[in-house]
């Protein structure tokens, strides 16, 4: 027996691997496999040159075997094994990496990639094991040999006995603490749910012997228990398929397989890119929000792989925050894994491949839209509001990527309509694209603002999100229309009867200073309006902040009391406007009545408070004694 202590650099390496390297113990397992699976791979890289060697497929697979009783986890395979010297040199030096150097004599384009990288991914059995044994028989050798370690300390080798060329690695798990429980990693079912989550597409079968139950025969309420060797991977990841193949229903098992939702996906869009930087992605549009979508707990993100080895659960990086509710998968055998393989370094092929994501997704809603508009509706339904916020976010930066995407509901179409299509109905007089926020479609229909608006046939959209407007004021226009609020106190229009209402707000300056005065700091000016026809007063707006911004703005936690510049309107043909001057020459006291309750009439018809209910009922019944 040979005893080698580990160099300095290696035991401190070491004690990083167990202590810090890896987030989650349970990722032993998806080393010690991907390790597996590549020993399996070098055979079938030697036989592609060497004619002596047949590669039969059905030969090789990954056996895993607990035994709970005596505490011990073994990880078989049939691939290529190690000599002495290989063990020496692959185990016995840290971060020696024996997979890379094969990769980079063998380089091959046929699909198959060598996992390994680092040299480190070994030792993470040392995470839930107190010692690891390593049997192997190298291909081509009559001898095997015995690889052992209890940690830092270092390891022996010696000969051993092995009749199949191989590798076996046998885990002594480490004993229970208050903290940890290290059992769990020999029950059949966590075992089974650690390698469908990170090995379910290793090309070879993972075995493991499954304890099920069956009738005992000549009974019916009598059952026993039997050992059963079932294969726990699915092997051939259906990226890898040709699409030709594919059937939409093979895709939505998919999606409910994966768990990416209880609901049917809308569209699902297959991604197979081989150049320069080579992957495949499968990735979902979801029909219905997640419950938790708009909250803290969602998160985003792609699961990630690496030849078919889950990298990540969620890789935040490869979707914008706009599109942050696709769901689905990327495979890539060309990304900078960090050491650990469980976060990518910041690299040129992962903002690659996102941008390639990216622009496919927006294709592909663009291509629904103008394709199938009912499923398109029934997407934004759920899924316009992040649109429009990602228009909104970063300064709007993202804008012009998702304008075409934007629906509102139309005034004249009484349904959803995007920008392009309001725009190519505007007819040649009309200078704005004019809309009107709101809580509801039918709240905005009634609103007084809209009168003059509607009056010249202008087409309106309604605005109902409290995103809405934030949007829109960050996009500033479209096809070089501006948007113009319908509360705005200049809609832009030439009215004939326009120099007249100057004419009576001249005549009646002090009629509305002294309205102005009651209301105080309330209002910023009152005034005769131009665009009432039938309601009495509304209020607009002078200034970039809307009544419906205030609201939004003001309803948020770090509220700071942002106000609009507000305008009293008052209908000049309205017999209103008759009994405010008559109350200004014979009744001041009254008109200060009137005016309080016009304004109170104006916040409630805009959905906001009024300051003073108590007054206000007691002001309505003063106007009935």
């Amino acid at each position: 027996m040979i005893k080698q202590e580990f160099k300095a650099e290696s035991k401190r390496l070491l004690e990083m691997m167990i202590n810090s390297i890896y987030s989650q113990k349970e990722i032993f397992l998806r080393e010690v496999i991907s390790n597996s699976s590549d020993a399996i791979d070098k055979i079938y890289y030697k036989a592609l040159t060497d004619d002596s060697l047949r590669f039969d497929k059905d030969s090789y697979y990954i056996k895993v075997e607990p035994d709970k009783e005596n505490r011990t986890l073994k990880i078989i395979d049939t691939g290529i094994g190690m000599t002495k010297e290989e063990l020496e040199h692959n185990l016995g030096t840290i971060a020696k990496s024996g997979s890379l150097a094969f990769k980079k004599e063998n380089d091959s384009k046929d699909g198959h990639d060598i996992i390994g990288q680092f040299g480190v991914g070994f030792y993470s059995a040392f995470m839930v094991a107190d010692t690891v044994t390593v049997s192997s028989k190298a291909l081509g050798s009559d001898e095997a040999y015995k690889w052992e370690s209890n940690g830092t300390d270092g390891y022996t080798m010696e000969p051993s006995e092995k009749d199949s060329v191989g590798t076996e690695i046998t885990l002594i798990m480490k004993e229970n603490t208050e903290d940890e429980n290290f059992d769990e990693f020999l029950e059949e079912y966590r075992l089974k749910a650690i390698i469908k989550k990170y090995s379910d597409f290793i090309r070879y079968p993972i075995k493991m012997d499954v304890t099920s139950r069956r009738p005992i025969e000549g009974s019916d309420n009598e059952f026993e228990e039997y050992q059963e060797e079932q294969v726990l991977n699915s092997m051939v990841p259906i990226w890898r398929k040709n699409k030709n193949e594919l059937t939409p229903e093979d895709y939505e098992n998919f999606y409910n397989e994966k768990h990416y939702g209880f609901d049917k996906p809308i569209k699902h869009i297959h991604i197979s890119v081989d150049g320069t930087v080579r992957y495949n992605a499968i990735l979902f549009i979801p029909e219905k929000i997640p419950f938790d979508y708009y909250s803290k707990e969602f998160e985003k993100g792609l699961e990630l792989y690496s030849s078919g080895v889950l990298i990540m659960d969620k890789c935040p990086d490869l979707l914008p925050d706009y599109f942050s509710f696709v769901k689905g998968m990327v495979d890539s055998e060309d990304l900078s894994l960090n050491i650990s393989r469980e976060i990518l370094q910041q690299d040129k092929q992962l903002k690659f491949i996102a941008k390639n994501i990216k622009n496919k997704i927006k294709r592909e809603l663009e291509s629904l839209l103008k394709g199938d508009r009912d499923k398109y509706e029934e997407f934004y339904q759920s899924f316009g509001r992040q649109l429009k916020f990602g228009v909104y976010n970063d300064f709007g930066q993202d804008k012009d990527v998702l304008k075409d995407l934007l629906m509102f509901y139309s005034s004249k179409e009484k349904k959803l309509v995007t920008l392009d299509e309001y725009v190519s109905r505007m007819s040649e007089d009309q200078k704005y694209i004019y809309y009107a926020t709101g809580e509801t479609n039918d709240r905005i229909e009634k609103l007084p603002q809209t009168e003059l608006v509607s009056e010249k046939g202008f087409e309106i959209l309604y605005f109902t999100d409290d995103i809405d407007e934030f949007a829109i004021k960050m996009l500033m226009n479209y096809q070089e229309k501006e948007f113009k609020s319908v509360s705005s106190s200049d809609l832009g229009i030439d009215e004939d009867s326009e120099s007249n209402t100057d004419t009576q707000q001249q005549e009646n300056k002090e009629l509305f200073d002294y309205m102005k005065d009651v209301l105080s700091d309330k209002v910023k000016e009152v005034k005769l309006s131009k665009r009432l026809k039938t309601h009495p007063v509304c209020l607009s707006t002078d200034g970039e902040v809307s009544i419906e911004m205030e609201k939004v703005l003001n309803a948020m936690p770090n509220n700071q009391n942002v106000k609009a510049d507000k305008v009293l309107e008052i209908n000049p043909n309205h017999e209103v406007f008759q009994t405010l001057k008559a109350s200004f020459e014979n009744d001041k006291e009254k008109l200060s009545l009137y005016t309080n309750l016009l304004y109170n009439q104006a916040l409630l018809i805009e959905g906001l408070p009024i300051q003073d209910p108590v007054e206000f009922t007691n002001d309505i019944c003063k106007v009935m004694v």
